[in-house]
């Protein structure tokens, strides 16, 4: 994202939410998906907390379905390709796990398209 450890632990500038708030478990390459009943539990609770949120990251799939709805029909690829239609609200982005390093390899444009998008984006919010 391009900020420094004392601004992304800022929580002004910062907020982590999980689409589930309990561990799934391990499953063959990664863990579990996030329970299902999690995020409609819980999310309309935290997000009365979040006062003033510019940008929300939607970090893997899981994510970018709970949020984008229909409108992210696509896949995780797709969505992080055309990520410029979600915007202002939402940017999503593959998950960061090692699991995905493969993605990343994959999809060079990543790196060299998208991550300086977002971090112009971070770095007009925090200021």
């Amino acid at each position: 994202m391009g900020v420094t450890e004392e601004q992304f632990y800022n929580p002004d500038n910062f907020a982590v939410m999980p689409m589930g708030f309990c561990y799934p478990g391990k499953a063959k390459t990664g863990d579990l998906p996030p329970r299902k009943e999690c995020a409609p539990l819980w999310h309309h609770v935290m997000w009365k907390a979040f006062t003033h949120v510019k940008l929300i990251l939607l970090i893997g799939k899981y994510a970018q379905d709970g949020y984008l709805g229909k409108d992210g029909k696509r896949n995780l690829t797709e969505n992080v390709r055309h990520h410029q239609e979600f915007l202002p609200k939402y940017f999503p982005l593959p998950h960061p796990s090692p699991v995905n390093r493969f993605w990343r390899i994959k999809h060079p444009w990543f790196e060299e398209e998208v991550v300086g998008v977002l971090q112009n984006y971070i770095t007009k919010s925090i200021q």
